[in-house]
């Protein structure tokens, strides 16, 4: 029976780098985790052997260090156009034919220290301490195939909570449901959130301010988030996406993901107290996982299923 090498790609996972600039006093940070997926022509690399057509994946590793010298790290979006353009357009003899960048941003605040209690005089201008940030991750992924781009980015692990303006009721019920009703309950999830841009960069098209794009995004999300009042998380999901694609025009398409992070009142009866929705048992597990994608009218969902 013939066999036939069907799709496949290679390239470093995981490039941590940090950036520092230093070009005042007030120091800036760029701290990113890289992964470089190539496509192309690399049958022979699988089943001869042979490596005239391979990329080796530390120079894709080296690449992303130099660049990030050569180029700067404005916005992980711009980073990864850089770098997919350079792999499809500028690797010899043309054999890959679409890279894949994805990007995971962490973010740093600056540690601020009055001066009655630093060390040296001024230290708090310096501005050169930071922690990190507990939030959320910042997530992009670039997509080049030598003719148009196609940006998604994202968030993860960004954790909210409503306690009160929540209610579950009228659902189905069967010989095996025990779930009670509520009509006053906590909400709370953990987003993880994908966005794609109608961006492609044909045609010399302008990039959007990724940046500024990023914090409009999270900010309508989570204004969504704390303003509807929700009969269901379903509901909120749909309630975030819309508001998304309603204030960006520079976005096409909203994929969330909420894990129901359940919080259920304890029963302080034993103890002659009366738990009046004020102490809850907070369950990371298990979770009911609600999923969805908002998009355009006429826009193709193209963000994959998790």
């Amino acid at each position: 029976m013939a066999h036939v090498l069907g799709q496949n790609q290679y390239g470093k996972a995981e490039n941590r780098i940090v950036r520092v600039y230093r070009d005042s006093t007030r120091h800036e940070i760029k701290d990113l985790n890289v992964s470089v997926s190539l496509q192309g022509e690399f049958e022979d690399v699988h089943l001869t052997g042979s490596n005239a057509n391979c990329l080796p994946t530390d120079t894709t590793k080296n690449t992303v260090y130099a660049f990030a010298k050569e180029h700067g790290i404005e916005s992980a979006e711009a980073f990864g156009i850089t770098l997919a353009r350079h792999f499809v357009d500028n690797t010899e003899r043309g054999v890959v034919h679409s890279a894949r960048i994805r990007i995971e941003e962490y973010t740093w605040d600056r540690i601020r220290t009055p001066d009655s209690s630093a060390r040296f005089i001024g230290s708090e201008e310096v501005g050169h301490s930071f922690v990190r940030n507990g939030q959320e991750t910042r997530t992009s992924e670039i997509v080049y195939d030598g003719d148009s781009f196609q940006v998604i980015s994202g968030l993860k692990d960004l954790v909210v909570m409503n306690s009160t303006n929540s209610e579950f009721w009228g659902y189905i019920k069967d010989r095996y449901t025990t779930l009670q009703e509520a009509y006053d309950r906590i909400l709370a999830t953990q987003v993880t959130a994908r966005w794609k841009y109608g961006f492609t960069g044909r045609d010399d098209e302008a990039q959007p301010n990724w940046n500024r794009s990023y914090n409009h995004v999270k900010r309508h999300m989570l204004e969504a988030f704390a303003e509807t009042y929700s009969y269901s998380l379903q509901q909120t999901l749909h309630a975030m996406g819309t508001r998304v694609l309603n204030n960006r025009a520079e976005v096409d398409e909203v994929r969330l993901e909420l894990p129901n992070k359940h919080h259920f009142l304890v029963d302080l009866s034993p103890f002659g107290l009366k738990n009046d929705n004020e102490v809850y048992y907070a369950a990371d597990r298990m979770y009911g996982l609600i999923e969805g994608t908002v998009h355009r009218e006429g826009v193709v969902p193209v963000i994959p299923v998790a």
